[in-house]
């Protein structure tokens, strides 16, 4: 399974999970290091998750055999349901697994709460470590310290119709304006197509844009972060993303309302000429009206030839504070997440690696996964790495800011404005 809209829907549960995770926890390092008994094992059930188990099945089978008298339980937890499991855990040692797998917007508040092992030295003796994807370090890394393992990474690009670029002599696009007006000659030449489907509650669809134009979501680290989503760069992003929005292009009444899994919906069933997707969106298109009629390149930049900066989502796999099997745990940790265990899981579940030479592999052999290695290896970006980035996102800051601007009720300037008071308030109740 490679479920196309999963990644999406899963940040944005996983966003809401950690603000509804507990703000204090009873939790505690156990000074237990048992070389052997069970060790319990919480990872999420995916949709058709049968090819999940097999390869997690096989690095328990070798781990149990190079650990003599370690057993590993492996419990597949609801994605959409866990939340109180997670929030039992963290404040109940006794109902916490050992070893567990988390969105990668969640570290920092589930390092606020008291929930995660400290595995910096473990993670910077291991010799793997140093292949690992940069931004995806950053997503396990709070205050200079690392709590877990990246498991996988996801990443978007432009998908576009080839028939339709044929048909009209287009080009793929090669900077932000070029994309802009190539959606509108689509648009005026095929009323019947969204020249680029976008949504004004796709977050991690508009943020290229503020990225591309040198705008950043904040700025500073630790416990010390202060929104920049109304600086001047961030603005002329959001002006290059909300005047997608129109009935030159995709009407907002229509896309206003939009998220990233109707973007590609849409796209799928034959009625956008371009759609930003990523590597997990790419069963969905596959499966749809466009099979055969589509191909993906990186998503422009603001200068010719460059790649806009994507948001690096995905998974990390961490190890729990509370554990009485750290070493066991922590060995587990590293194998479900190994080069040969990434490169296993793609074959599973089309999961991108997050070692860049586990990429290259893939990607020589799947076409398909080129253009979002290019866009991984161009550089990416993260969310900040503060336990108000999850308040952030429950409380829909970002998608208000866009549909205000979309709607004509605010100038951007005011919905950014409005919007940075909002982030400060979130970083400055999660200190």
């Amino acid at each position: 399974m490679k479920p196309s809209p999963r990644l999406a829907v899963l940040l944005t549960a996983l966003a809401v999970t950690a603000a509804c995770a507990p703000q204090t926890s009873s939790n505690s390092s156990s000074d237990k290091d048992d070389k052997s008994g069970t060790l319990r094992v919480w990872l999420f059930q995916e949709v058709g998750n049968k090819p999940k188990e097999k390869a997690v099945d096989s690095v328990v089978a070798a781990f149990e055999k190079e650990h003599e008298g370690a057993k590993v339980h492996v419990e597949y937890i609801p994605v959409e349901t866990r939340a109180q499991r997670v929030k039992a855990a963290f404040n109940d040692p006794k109902s916490a697994p050992d070893v567990m797998e988390f969105g990668n917007t969640d570290t920092a508040g589930y390092v606020k709460d008291g929930g995660l092992l400290d595995v910096t030295k473990e993670f910077g003796a291991w010799s793997e470590s140093k292949d690992t994807d940069p931004t995806a370090k950053t997503s396990v890394t709070v205050g200079g310290k690392v709590y877990g393992s990246p498991y996988y990474v996801g990443v978007r690009a432009l998908y576009y119709r080839t028939d339709v670029f044929k048909e009209l002599g287009l080009q793929p696009p090669k900077t932000m304006d070029e994309l802009a007006s190539t959606a509108r000659k689509i648009h005026t030449a095929r009323s019947d197509l969204y020249g680029i489907v976008v949504g004004g509650a796709y977050t991690y669809g508009a943020m290229p844009f503020v990225w591309a134009n040198g705008g950043e979501l904040a700025t500073g680290k630790g416990d010390s972060y202060a929104s920049a989503i109304d600086s001047a760069a961030a603005q002329k992003g959001i002006k290059a993303y909300t005047s997608l929005f129109g009935d030159d292009n995709c009407p907002a009444a229509k896309c206003a309302g939009m998220g990233g899994n109707d973007t590609i919906t849409a796209f799928a069933a034959g009625k956008a000429g371009m759609a930003i997707g990523g590597d997990f969106s790419h069963t969905a298109v596959e499966a749809g009206k466009v099979k055969g009629k589509y191909a993906v390149v990186p998503l422009p930049g603001v200068k010719s030839g460059s790649i806009a900066p994507a948001f690096a989502g995905g998974n990390n796999i961490g190890v729990l504070k509370s554990t009485s099997h750290r070493t066991l745990a922590v060995d587990l940790m590293e194998q479900l997440t190994s080069k040969k265990t990434q490169g296993e899981m793609f074959k599973a579940m089309g999961f991108l690696p997050t070692f860049a030479d586990v990429r290259s592999q893939v990607a020589a052999e799947h076409p398909y996964v080129k253009p979002f290695a290019q866009t991984l290896a161009a550089g990416t970006k993260f969310v900040p790495a503060s336990p108000g980035w999850s308040q952030i996102d429950s409380q829909l800051v970002l998608p208000t800011m866009l549909q205000e601007i979309i709607s004509g009720k605010k100038s951007v300037s005011a919905a950014a404005g409005e919007a940075a008071t909002k982030m400060d308030d979130a970083f400055g109740s999660a200190g």
